[in-house]
């Protein structure tokens, strides 16, 4: 008996009752869970942007090669297009373009996970001065339909980039950052929390009337001591 007192008085005087870790639990487990998010390599809406950026130079290869193949066979048009190059009537620029697009910014958001617009603000800006050049001076549009379809199509991709990363990847990022630091923050300036509801069980003292009542039992017991008395 004298150890449960001494065990209850000790975890009354030091707060750690049960109660104390169920209020701190809360604050814990969220912390855990902001921060197992913090040491990813890379968040889930970057790995959107980068798995978009490369299906726009997989949608651009896929588009060039069936070009490729309808205007005369792939082997054929690579020597007319890649080998006697052409900057009026060929499309492997606009190919080239969609492969420098994915270079940099996988280079720079995957590789490097850089937090700032200018790689985008270069691609894009790259992308259309030279996709307007090129419409405006080249014999494309006089190809049929592959001239108006991969212009376009690496234009709006380009710009689809843009947004993603300014509109969607950054400031999702930039929330998420500061919604774990301000559990942090509140984690460390939570003050020390008091002794929890106590259980029956936890501070448990015999009652004076059973000592008592022991006491007396035993006077009856002993004879001598009655006769003494």
């Amino acid at each position: 008996m004298d150890s449960r007192c001494s065990s209850s008085a000790d975890s009354r005087l030091t707060g750690r009752g049960p109660g104390s870790n169920n209020n701190s639990t809360p604050f814990c487990s969220r912390g855990d869970s902001y921060e197992a998010g913090e040491k990813k390599c890379i968040s889930d809406v970057r790995r959107t942007f980068c798995l978009f950026v490369t299906f726009d130079l997989l949608f651009i290869t896929m588009l060039w090669i069936i070009e490729l193949n309808v205007n005369g066979g792939i082997q054929q048009q690579l020597e007319k297009e890649v080998l006697h190059y052409n900057y009026h009537a060929s499309f492997f620029d606009i190919f080239l373009l969609a492969v420098f697009r994915f270079a940099t910014l996988i280079l720079a958001y995957a590789v490097c996970k850089l937090r700032h617009w200018w790689a985008i603000a270069i691609t894009t800006a790259a992308s259309c001065a030279f996709l307007i050049v090129k419409v405006i001076l080249s014999k494309l549009l006089s190809q049929g339909a592959f001239g108006y379809l991969l212009p376009i199509i690496s234009f709006v991709l380009a710009w689809i980039e843009t947004w993603l990363l300014d509109f969607k990847v950054l400031p999702q990022e930039n929330e998420d950052e500061n919604r774990y630091q301000s559990i942090m923050d509140a984690t460390e300036r939570a003050p020390p929390l008091g002794p929890g509801p106590l259980s029956d069980g936890q501070f448990y003292s015999p009652p004076e009337s059973v000592a008592d009542s022991d006491e007396e039992l035993d006077d009856k017991h002993d004879p001598e001591i009655g006769l003494i008395q």
